[in-house]
């Protein structure tokens, strides 16, 4: 015997990821196991190795790490930079400073641009600072694509173009770990030379894969230039991948999860996918504007479409918070992170995610708000269902 008491239901995971995995999934990563230098896993692999091409929209390579994100941030700053190189970040919260402490820590040299936290990057302060940069120093801009921590989203279609405004030869590296398969993004189109991401948000699987989507720029630049580096070597990676083999054993299982999630984002169509997490993005801002809070993302081009950071009315806890809608609904929502820690809280949705979830979801929340004691106004569900049912129909 034990002394858990059994709860009814379903427990709902509305983090920003990782996110729930669909049942489809689910049963994709449950067959066997297979030998990863046969012919059927070359299949496996050359699948999944095409299929994340159309994701990230690349004619290029894409390389899969057994790994979690982080693993995928080392091996873009690995390949392409030494000890001593500049590299030009912007603090646009949590996860661009944490991607600048490993910079850092391998012996980088960044500069930070920074921010409030309540909006993404500004493409202006990257021409101008590198419109400065006569000598040519800055060897490469890291930006990251949708902020976890805020909520906020950058452009990186004008990042790029100020990047050319500027004439410029930075090589440009986005992290796409929370906003890839849920939020738009053109690796091709954006001139992008890495792309980093994982496999535990929109992509609906559990941790454990990441990615480095390449430009042809980035592969030739890592044959002569970067760290030594052996596990994260894209060299031994494209080498193998030609065959569909990887140079070391694989995440079987996870690929497998991995086919039938690409197959199940082409089914939907990458349009409708994005056209529905900005649809559920919207009724979850009406439902929070309609409670009398505040979305923590001060500009509206940055919205992002995963999630919503929400901060909490002056004198009230967002984990004590956090923890009553835990513990009577059964519900788990995102903690504030670093210096947003107790200030917000973070609704995910992204994913394998529907109006009926949302709509619990928020129903959730504002029970919650009204348990703990809150200061807001009733209605923020209601605005929310009231917005998607009349977009029902163009949905």
């Amino acid at each position: 015997m034990t002394s858990s008491t059994y709860k009814a239901g379903r427990h709902f995971l509305q983090i920003p990821g990782p996110t729930n995995v669909p049942d489809r999934v689910l049963r994709a990563m449950d067959y066997p196991t297979i030998d990863h230098r046969g012919p059927d896993f070359a299949k496996l692999g050359k699948r999944c190795l095409d299929g994340m091409k159309t994701i990230f929209k690349t004619e290029s390579s894409v390389i899969i790490y057994p790994a979690s994100g982080t693993g995928a941030w080392e091996a873009a700053l690995a390949n392409l930079l030494v000890e001593g190189d500049l590299v030009l970040m912007v603090e646009t919260g949590h996860f661009a400073t944490l991607w600048k402490k490993m910079a850092d820590r391998l012996g980088v040299e960044t500069e930070f641009l920074e921010t409030n936290w309540r909006h993404g990057v500004d493409p202006q302060a990257i021409e101008d600072r590198l419109r400065a940069d006569s000598e040519g120093k800055i060897r490469a801009v890291c930006v990251v694509h949708n902020e976890t921590s805020t909520g906020s989203t950058s452009r990186i279609g004008e990042v790029r173009a100020a990047m050319d405004a500027a004439g410029h030869g930075a090589l440009l590296m986005v992290d796409t770990i929370s906003s890839l398969a849920s939020i738009d993004f053109r690796h091709d189109e954006w001139g992008v030379d890495v792309t980093v991401s994982g496999s535990q948000k929109g992509l609906m699987l559990p941790p454990g894969l990441s990615f480095n989507a390449l430009s042809e720029r980035a592969i030739t630049e890592a044959k002569s230039n970067g760290m030594r580096r052996s596990y994260w070597d894209w060299q031994e990676q494209l080498a193998a991948n030609k065959d569909g083999a990887f140079p070391y054993t694989p995440a079987t299982n996870l690929l497998y999860g991995l086919a039938e999630a690409i197959d199940m984002l082409h089914e939907e169509g990458l349009e409708a996918v994005f056209a529905r997490h900005d649809r559920h993005a919207e009724a979850t801002r009406r439902a929070v504007q309609a409670w009398g809070l505040e979305v923590l993302c001060q500009e509206p081009r940055d919205y992002s479409s995963s999630l919503t950071a929400v901060l909490m009315p002056e004198g009230h806890s967002a984990d004590a918070f956090r923890a009553t809608v835990l513990k009577h609904f059964d519900m788990s929502l995102g903690n504030g992170l670093a210096k947003l820690a107790g200030r917000v809280f973070r609704i995910g949705h992204l994913g394998d995610f529907n109006d009926l979830m949302l709509t619990a979801t928020l129903s959730g929340v504002e029970m919650g708000l009204r348990v703990a004691d809150v200061p807001h106004q009733s209605g923020g569900t209601n605005a929310a269902m009231q917005y998607l049912s009349e977009t029902a129909a163009a949905a």
